[in-house]
């Protein structure tokens, strides 16, 4: 009698541990929880806003509810690497990721029901956006981080009279970036979901666009030393202007003083010749003599032939001379 009780009592307290454990449930602060009843949502136990529900045990019908768990933390996308052209005809591999959240559980379970599947739209939506946008831009929009990480700007190449043949960019790889998740952001909140952030992850290049892209690069180190070596020019122009400025200021002034310095002689000469003329007859008579001395020397040679009038005075000297050499004794 007592072992049937015993085994009565124990049966009791096995249902009793069965309804209850069919009764509660546990809500992890990492999840979203969403109860159905006949595949139908009749409650939101914990949803994203902590005000209106917590985490921890809660109590549901037994067997007729089911928990539905979502994800309450950021889950990682990481796309299929895929092939596309750009806008200038270059076929790239373009390899991103993303992040994202559940912030409407109700609608995701109707929606989706787990992540698996979630993923797989998110392959659709994020790829398809990606192949638009890089379908829109050249192949350096993609290459360039931003529009400022440039570097020479054209305006600049041009200013140096050197011709930019590299194009402008106009928006770079961020925005090109967040091109792609504004476009794939309002399609994933149909499915209860906020795309988070979408980056590109590897971008790879065939055979003859790696080629294409050296050329680029090397085009652009190439107009980078060109801008240098014009400005390097310009400055040893301007600098050499200024030395044969300089030089020429100087030898200009070193002349002016040079001749200051021979007119100031030539007169003090002039000045030393005419006291010296006028100071005595004899005097005068010397200087006469030497000049008439310094003609001859400067117009006359051994091979000379000078023909003279007898009123000369440089026949004059001569006849004197002859006189003077004929009245001395023999």
């Amino acid at each position: 009698m007592k072992s049937a009780r015993f085994f009565f009592i124990a049966f009791l307290s096995f249902i009793a541990l069965i309804l209850l454990n069919a009764s509660t449930y546990f809500v992890d602060e990492r999840e979203q929880v969403i109860l159905t009843q006949f595949g139908k949502p009749v409650g939101l136990a914990v949803n994203s806003d902590p005000a209106k529900s917590e985490s921890g045990l809660h109590f549901k019908l037994p067997f007729i509810q089911k928990v539905n768990r979502v994800e309450k933390r950021i889950i990682e996308w990481d796309g299929p690497a895929t092939e596309m052209p750009t806008r200038d005809k270059l076929y790239i591999t373009v390899d991103n990721f993303a992040r994202w959240r559940i912030t409407d559980p109700l609608k995701f379970l109707e929606s989706l029901r787990d992540v698996r599947s979630a993923i797989s739209r998110l392959d659709d939506i994020i790829g398809g956006a990606t192949r638009s946008v890089i379908a829109k831009h050249d192949l350096i929009e993609v290459i360039r981080t931003d529009a400022t990480r440039t570097a020479i700007l054209p305006e600049d190449l041009i200013s140096t009279g050197i011709p930019a043949a590299l194009p402008k960019i106009r928006f770079g790889r961020k925005a090109l970036e967040m091109e792609i998740l504004n476009a794939a952001r309002d399609k994933a909140k149909t499915w209860g979901i906020e795309l988070l952030d979408v980056r590109f992850k590897r971008l790879n290049y065939k055979a003859g666009v790696i080629d294409k892209i050296y050329d680029r690069m090397r085009s652009e180190r190439q107009q980078i030393a060109s801008k240098f070596i014009s400005e390097g020019e310009g400055e040893a122009a301007k600098i050499k202007g200024r030395t044969e400025k300089e030089l020429l200021t100087i030898q200009s002034e070193a002349y002016r003083q040079e001749q200051e310095i021979k007119g100031k002689a030539d007169a003090e000469a002039t000045q030393i010749y005419a006291n010296a003329y006028n100071t005595s007859p004899l005097a005068s008579d010397f200087y006469q003599f030497i000049k008439t001395l310094e003609t001859y020397q400067k117009t006359m040679n051994a091979s000379t032939t000078a023909v003279f009038t007898t009123n000369s005075d440089l026949f004059r000297l001569l006849k004197q001379i002859d006189s003077s050499a004929s009245k001395q004794p023999k």
